[in-house]
């Protein structure tokens, strides 16, 4: 389970942080930017999930973000597991 003082606003910045990492642009990173637009591939999105297991404490799998194609998209999908 999530830890108790996750917030939808915290796992924005804790994703918007690893996709920097990742090798995004800062300035380019929104909810609605398209990852592949943002140079993010499902190798990146992989490390992403792993990032957000470790140190969120949410159970996110790769499957969970097979269909996702924008920031939105994948930040709906650990909300959801996250139960935010």
């Amino acid at each position: 389970m999530a830890s108790p003082a996750l917030t939808r606003e915290s796992v924005e910045q804790f994703v918007f942080a690893e996709l920097v990492r990742l090798g995004a642009e800062e300035s380019e990173i929104d909810s609605g930017a398209a990852f592949e637009d943002l140079g993010i591939d499902s190798l990146d999105m992989t490390e992403l999930g792993t990032a957000v297991k470790r140190r969120l404490g949410v159970e996110v799998r790769p499957s969970d973000f097979e269909e996702v194609m924008v920031v939105q998209d994948a930040l709906d999908v650990i909300h959801d597991r996250a139960g935010l």
